[in-house]
């Protein structure tokens, strides 16, 4: 009788410590898989949205890079080209840069390709329509190099944007009498010189410090008397200055005219 009570309490002891065992280890087996699948969890990315004031920093931060590609295929001013394409588009708002991808508003003269009509100096003109806004940048850069008319823009300097907005405007780019004052405004408020700067790097001058011969554009109307009475020169030395060997000159034209110390 003895034996068979040892028996039972041996029993009850052993499934007792295996109940234990059971209850303390379960926790731990838990605590274990809570932890890798805790790991395993994948932390979501943030994507910061850039924020902008206007729609002329917008216009800028998209086209900058292919303004500053153009100055270094062409020789124009990233500056000048960025501050035409938000005067001349409304930022990138109007119906020829949004309907036709024109944003110089660039008419159709001797072009073969696609065309939108739209209201400008005379009711329902043709105008240039492209693919890709790219195309217009390249199409201004091209419009500008292979016309006579620009070629005194090229003999300029490229930081120096207030004689290129100037000369835009003596050259016949645009009929309102302010553009040049326009285009220099767009640029100072929103310092496109910058990008003009990052391009020419140790050749960039800085025009508002740089010690230079004071120039000339020519326009319509101009003659070689007409110019060298405005700086007090004769009309020999204005020849002399800008190495001419006659009197023609042409819209555009930019000429040394430094007044006489006398």
């Amino acid at each position: 009788m003895k034996k068979l009570l040892f028996i039972i309490c041996l029993v009850s002891f052993m499934f007792s410590c295996k109940t234990r065992k059971k209850i303390v280890d379960k926790p731990e087996t838990t605590k274990t898989q809570t932890v890798v699948k805790a790991e395993e969890t994948p932390i979501p990315s943030v994507t910061l949205k850039k924020v902008y004031t206007n729609d002329t920093e917008r216009y800028i931060d998209a086209y900058r890079a292919i303004a500053q590609h153009e100055m270094q295929l062409y020789n124009i001013p990233a500056s000048i080209t960025l501050a035409q394409g938000i005067l001349e588009s409304g930022s990138g708002n109007g119906r020829l840069s949004v309907e036709a991808n024109n944003h110089f508003g660039i008419k159709c003269h001797d072009w073969i390709g696609a065309r939108i009509y739209h209201d400008d100096d005379k009711k329902g003109e043709c105008f240039r329509k492209y693919k890709d806004a790219k195309y217009s940048f390249r199409d201004h850069s091209l419009f500008l190099k292979d016309r006579k008319r620009y070629a005194g823009l090229f003999k300029l300097k490229q930081s120096d944007y207030k004689a290129w907005a100037k000369g835009l405007k003596a050259a016949g780019y645009a009929t309102d009498r302010k553009y040049p004052q326009k285009l220099i405004s767009l640029i100072e408020r929103y310092q496109l010189y910058k990008y003009d700067k990052e391009v020419l790097g140790d050749k960039y001058q800085n025009v508002e410090e740089a010690v230079l011969p004071q120039t000339y554009i020519v326009v319509k109307g101009d003659t070689l008397y007409s110019i060298s009475k405005k700086y007090n020169l004769t009309v020999k030395e204005l020849q002399n200055m800008n190495g001419l060997t006659d009197t023609a000159l042409s819209i555009g034209q930019v000429l040394k005219v430094e007044p006489s110390n006398n």
